[in-house]
């Protein structure tokens, strides 16, 4: 390749590629250039990336604003909710435990110091009571699960249930064939609000081990739950696993139906779209003909009963994930509610089948509850196993950092306590404060099995 040389100055030559190519580089540095940030932090706390992270769809808040967006300085002069934090755990889950209430005492707990409540259907033993005092100045309370709360009732027949988890197990159901599973999901779904140690409360946030907060949360959802009025919170909404739920929206809409219960709007969350419309259609076209016999004076062939419609109506196996919940516990305490578990748990489908407290949970709430007294917390960053849910970084809604270091001759405290001084871009439409999201999964919202765009329909729609 030839190289001609251009003649600069008196003394300065330089190669005339340089002439050619120096343009088209200083254009691409200048185009790139405004797309890059450093990365929000303390010192940085406004900083907005318009060019790098996609903005957040908006949601219709006429019906459920959210509580707080971006920060707040966290008011602790008021005066708390009657509210707990339960956790239902083993001894054997002690580091899972440890690690969820670090991430609540750093993001939330260390400055409205909710009482713990500990929940196992065995005795805890002195390292766990020991190792999760250390962790909190809050009041730790330990609770055992009594056989008529945790064991299935008197009722049912022994070898029915063994049977029946059996079966689940040799079908591979997730978790199906593992008995204490089913004793704990119907547990939460129509007994741990029976707990005598739960009975002085008025709300309860359930923990579970090996849970992740990324937000910091500078208000107090018990309080703003309370005053607006709402009786159940959730921060993810997904689809449950068919296997595992055959049957249940079969009976749950059996007992609407037998009740003459009217939909407040929450129901339709728990619908399929196009069936329901189909169902729309069906009847106005009952409406449209008589009851009538055949030739022969016989009554036409009823319809075969397909396990997931009723009414005309069929499941989309949508459901709060209730290893996230905060609600006021007089909701389940309720004679309506009541009702509800029991006409559930005489089918005999927390043990032939793998129902669990989520579903059961979600469509008591589709049931009895109105969408202005459900809350989705879409500002708590939240992960547990596989599935996160990331709100984004509020834009000028942040506020510096306050150091979080509960033991400063631990290694572990100064680094995790680091790690925290920087958070993630701010978003367009994002509510969190200070979030600083795991990268490694696809937030929930992006997955096909999220439900969202369910509960957006039954508060309105998009912004």
């Amino acid at each position: 390749m030839l190289h001609y040389r251009v003649r600069v100055g008196a003394n300065i030559s330089v190669p005339l590629i340089l002439f050619v190519a120096l343009p088209p580089l200083l254009f691409f540095f200048l185009a790139i250039l405004p797309s890059w940030r450093p990365t929000n932090n303390s010192a940085n706390p406004g900083f907005l990336q318009k060019n790098r992270l996609p903005s957040i769809r908006a949601i219709n808040d006429a019906i459920d604003p959210t509580f707080s967006v971006g920060c707040m300085e966290p008011d602790t002069s008021k005066p708390r909710a009657n509210a707990v934090l339960v956790v239902l755990a083993r001894n054997k889950e002690l580091p899972g435990v440890l690690d969820s209430m670090r991430s609540m005492e750093r993001h939330f707990n260390r400055w409205y110091h909710y009482p713990y409540l500990f929940l196992n259907d065995k005795d805890f033993n002195s390292t766990f009571r020991e190792s999760v005092q250390n962790i909190t100045d809050s009041v730790v309370e330990f609770g055992t699960i009594s056989p008529d709360l945790w064991d299935f009732p008197d009722w049912a027949d022994e070898d029915e249930i063994a049977e029946g988890i059996a079966l689940q197990g040799d079908r591979a159901i997730m978790y199906g064939g593992m008995a204490s599973y089913h004793h704990m999901c119907r547990f939460y779904s129509g007994k741990f609000y029976k707990h005598p140690m739960l009975a002085k409360y008025d709300w309860y946030w359930r923990v579970e081990p090996d849970v992740k907060y990324f937000c910091d949360i500078t208000y107090d959802p018990f309080i703003y739950m309370q005053e607006q009025g709402k009786v159940y919170g959730f921060t993810i909404v997904i689809k449950e696993l068919i296997d595992t739920v055959p049957n249940l929206f079969r009976y749950a809409s059996g007992f609407k139906r037998s009740r003459n219960i009217t939909s407040k709007g929450m129901w339709e969350v728990f619908l399929d779209k196009e069936d329901e419309q189909e169902a729309e259609k069906k009847k106005v076209e009952d409406a449209n003909k008589k009851k009538s016999f055949d030739d022969d004076f016989r009554l036409r062939d009823p319809e075969p009963i397909d396990p997931e419609k009723m009414n005309g109506e069929k499941y989309n196996l949508c459901h709060f994930w209730s290893n996230f919940e905060i609600a006021n516990l007089d909701f389940f305490r309720s004679k309506q509610y009541e009702d509800f578990f029991q006409f559930l748990d005489r089918s005999g489908g927390f043990w032939n089948e793998r129902w669990g407290d989520a579903p059961v949970h979600s469509l008591a709430a589709g049931i009895f509850l109105a969408p202005d007294q459900v809350h989705y917390f879409r500002d708590i960053g939240y992960r547990h196993t596989t599935i996160q849910h990331c709100p984004g970084n509020a834009p000028r809604k942040q506020l510096p950092r306050t150091p979080y270091i509960r033991n400063p001759q631990s290694k572990r405290d100064l680094e995790e306590d680091r790690y925290w001084d920087s958070w993630d871009m701010e978003r367009e439409n994002g509510v969190g404060c200070r979030c600083k999201c795991d990268t490694d999964i696809v937030d929930v919202e992006g997955k096909d099995g999220s439900c969202l765009p369910y509960w957006v329909d039954a508060v309105g729609g998009w912004a």
